[in-house]
């Protein structure tokens, strides 16, 4: 597994999801409320399934502390949703319930969403597709159940938008074992994470710029002075690190000095 990838994960609080075992049906209510998730997916991409995730304080979990003392939490379950594409255009829409129904009243608690390669071929042979263009959008105060500790949570008080900025970046590594994964770069690590707790839409409209592509090779092995070489589209080239950095990406698009 390589640098970047253990980083990635190490960052991300990544708890097991189980849910009352008696009540995992959802049974929201004729015209309950709901909220809209759109994605605009751009060429070559495509709208990842929808994680949603409902939590209920009828139904909760028991749990044990380290000292062995019992305490209780809200019980949740987590399903899996596909947007749907609106009509021919590159709109992708999931509706979903605010209040999930059924005995245990389940209540929306957080979704994760959005877009991943669907197509890498164009990259070369090998290319496989990576992680990046992710988006968590919480509706309660609960933390979602993956949580990068390094990313901060911005608070919305109406309707979301989230209109940002990615780059094409193929990563090759050879430690552990040798792949090509090709990323989506943006602002923050796999994540943009955002508490909505009265957004009834929200819009995801990632703007991929595909002349901009970083290409990076790690070392072949693991010797003091080996590091990773990254190769911008402008031709300049860096050594050392663990992704590419976004405001030199942006620097190199909108022609700014850094």
């Amino acid at each position: 597994m390589n640098t970047l990838i253990r980083h990635a994960m190490g960052s991300l609080l990544l708890l097991t999801l189980t849910a009352c075992a008696q009540n995992k049906t959802l049974s929201p209510p004729q015209d309950g409320e709901e909220v809209s998730i759109t994605v605009k997916v751009p060429p070559n991409l495509a709208a990842e399934p929808m994680r949603v995730m409902y939590r209920s304080e009828k139904c909760p979990i028991k749990r044990s502390g380290v000292d062995w003392s019992s305490y209780e939490e809200d019980g949740y379950l987590s399903t899996t949703v596909q947007p749907q594409q609106q009509g021919q255009s590159d709109i992708y829409e999931a509706k979903l319930a605010i209040n999930g129904g059924g005995r245990c009243q389940w209540q929306l608690s957080n979704v994760t969403f959005g877009v991943t390669y669907a197509n890498t071929a164009h990259f070369g042979e090998n290319v496989k597709a990576g992680p990046g263009g992710g988006v968590i959008v919480m509706f309660d105060q609960h933390l979602p159940q993956q949580r990068s500790v390094f990313e901060p949570i911005i608070n919305v008080s109406g309707d979301l938008l989230i209109r940002k900025d990615y780059y094409p970046w193929v990563n090759e590594q050879f430690l552990g074992k040798h792949e090509k994964l090709a990323w989506l770069v943006g602002e923050g690590e796999i994540y943009l994470y955002y508490r909505a707790l009265k957004s009834r839409k929200v819009a995801f409209e990632p703007l991929l710029h595909t002349d901009y592509l970083v290409y990076s090779v790690g070392p072949k092995e693991k010797k003091k002075g080996n590091h990773n070489l990254f190769t911008y589209s402008d031709g300049s080239v860096v050594v050392g690190g663990s992704k590419p950095s976004f405001k030199k990406l942006q620097t190199i698009r909108l022609g700014r000095t850094q």
